[in-house]
């Protein structure tokens, strides 16, 4: 049954999957940059100065940036897996929530790398202040910022 734009169910999924693979390889390129970088640390120098505290942040981002790469690669697999096999409902809905769950592992992901560097550049309550400022923004830019708009469409 075609919706308001004309499409067909068929096309609607269609369209939705494509345009999220789109959105999934601009957050894959990121989250592969910045594992590139942390599987690189342990190899210099400096990591051997690290704390206690900051080699346990180290391996909470590396690992983040492992579940967010699995997060967003996911939806590959599950195509490769069921493809033709007309699953497209289920592979658009289950596209959407790793990339929604991708997204949010990513902030935190990012938000610790930020602590570290911060923590190994200036001091802890830097790093501290530093965390909560980036948790902050992408919760502002990525969450309410979107929603007070959809608000605001819906209102006016």
């Amino acid at each position: 049954m075609p919706d308001t734009k004309g499409e067909s169910e068929e096309e609607r999924l269609t369209r939705n999957w494509n345009e999220l693979l789109q959105e999934l390889r601009v957050t894959q390129t990121g989250i592969q940059i910045l594992t590139a970088f942390l599987v690189t640390l342990p190899f210099t120098d400096r990591f051997a100065d690290l704390d206690s505290l900051q080699r346990r942040t180290y391996l909470i981002v590396l690992c983040g940036c492992v579940i967010t790469t699995g997060l967003v690669v996911a939806p590959v697999a599950f195509h490769r897996i069921l493809f033709r096999q007309r699953r497209r409902p289920w592979l658009v809905d289950a596209a959407n929530r790793c990339a929604q769950v991708g997204l949010l592992t990513l902030a935190l992901t990012v938000s610790g790398v930020v602590f570290l560097v911060f923590d190994m550049v200036i001091d802890r309550t830097a790093s501290a202040i530093a965390l909560a400022l980036t948790a902050v923004f992408f919760a502002l830019l990525w969450l309410y910022v979107p929603l007070t708009k959809d608000r605001a469409a819906r209102n006016g």
